[in-house]
């Protein structure tokens, strides 16, 4: 090949890199994505939502399954993609796909900003590409990629210090689910222990968040079919009456499920969310089986578990405070879940601390890399664990994006029986 051409290709090699990492993300989240054709899981109550939206405003009693138990932003997020390619599985689950790649796009420049380390940060981009629990919901509409969106961006806004921006983006995330308080919660004892500006502070993680959280609710105010609407002598406290039954669900939910996982299991795979199974013909062989499966690769999960307590143990000896934002994300994420053991959860939750699990794994990376000595063998073994992931994830790809395999095949990769 000539120099000519060697040579740029060279000087781009980064660029060139990140462009593949990320042509490879949008076509696992995009392809095929109208399969299933028809609504998986959760499916039904938000995208009956996001009609609702497109069609009022607002979520109507219309006796419609809807879930009006969660605030109002990512069932419009939903809508857009309706909106743009109509009531078509494409349509529902387009906008989550958006954001999933979105997601990835952002740990790059998280990355880099945290280490300072062009190798480190497509690494990063690398491993939540090929990620099996973030390409599930990334192709399902369900709100939580919305959710870790808008978290690891308030996380993007901490690490530079922009704390306005912060306050909206946590605002965003909690009009798109109430767990995000936790987040908020979290920060603002980070804030007044590390910077010491109560005023300051409270406006922008408590007046600020909440401003953006009552927009969210326009279609609300502005109708008058909303649910609840007339249950108090105004708005205000119609809304008022509205959270206060929100919130008695949230606490109260107890109902049996069949893939129900404690948070104790999710970051040991212990119990993945199957959100659709079928046994169609076409796979050549006599009984078949189809299924999408919310399951993290297992190598990153299970070397990420690992790489929280190398963390924490770095941050308890050396008090860097890139390992203590990462630590307190991922533990406001993942902890208060463990407070309420009788409420049904599921393993797909995690999708909001994932992208705190891969910075773990950058963190420690990043320390092995520290000797200029042994850096270049060091290196080696990096790429050599990340190919290590790439072939689990493509082992598993069949069951991320729903295709038809023989029964013997979809078995093989049920390594424990409570994956079934």
């Amino acid at each position: 090949m000539s120099a000519l051409v060697v040579g740029p290709i060279f000087k781009y090699r980064n660029q060139i890199t990140l462009s593949v990492i990320l042509l490879f993300a949008a076509i696992t989240r995009f392809a095929n994505l109208g399969r299933p054709n028809e609504l998986i899981f959760d499916e039904v109550y938000y995208v009956n939502g996001a009609r609702d939206f497109l069609a009022y405003g607002v979520e109507s009693e219309s006796g419609e399954a809807e879930f009006v138990v969660h605030p109002p932003l990512g069932k419009w997020l939903i809508g857009l993609g309706i909106k743009i390619f109509g009531d078509i599985p494409l349509g529902w689950r387009f906008s989550a796909a958006l954001f999933g790649l979105a997601s990835i796009i952002l740990l790059y420049f998280i990355t880099q900003a945290l280490f300072k380390s062009t190798f480190l940060s497509l690494i990063a981009t690398t491993l939540i590409s090929f990620d099996g629990l973030h390409l599930v919901m990334s192709r399902t509409a369900l709100l939580d990629i919305f959710l870790s969106f808008f978290i690891l961006l308030t996380f993007y806004f901490v690490i530079r210090e922009r704390y306005w921006q912060a306050g909206i983006t946590i605002g965003l995330a909690l009009a798109t689910k109430w767990s995000a308080l936790y987040i908020l919660v979290a920060l603002v004892i980070f804030l007044l222990i590390y910077k010491r500006t109560p005023i300051k502070t409270a406006l922008q993680f408590t007046l600020l968040p909440a401003l953006t959280y009552l927009v969210t609710w326009s279609g609300w105010f502005l109708s008058d079919i909303g649910w609840k609407r007339d249950s108090g002598t105004n708005s205000l406290l119609s809304l008022f009456n509205y959270h206060r039954e929100m919130l008695d669900f949230h606490t109260n939910l107890e109902t049996d499920h069949s893939y129900e996982a404690s948070p104790w299991n999710w970051l040991i795979l212990g119990r993945p969310t199957s959100f659709f199974y079928a046994t169609p013909k076409g796979c050549g062989e006599q009984k078949c089986s189809q299924e999408v499966l919310a399951l993290g690769t297992p190598t990153l999960w299970w070397l990420g578990l690992f790489a929280i307590f190398a963390t924490l143990g770095y941050f308890v000896y050396r008090r860097e405070l890139s390992a203590g934002l990462i630590l307190l994300f991922l533990f406001a994420n993942f902890l208060p879940w463990i407070a309420f053991p009788e409420r049904t959860t599921f393993y797909f939750y995690s999708i909001a601390f994932e992208p705190y699990l891969i910075l773990a794994l950058i963190y420690i990376m990043s320390k092995a890399l520290e000797n200029q000595e042994e850096r270049g063998v060091r290196s080696k073994y990096v790429l050599l664990g990340v190919g290590l992931n790439g072939l689990t994830f493509a082992y598993f790809f069949p069951l991320y994006v729903g295709s038809v395999l023989p029964y013997q095949d979809w078995y093989a990769r049920m390594w424990f029986p409570s994956w079934i």
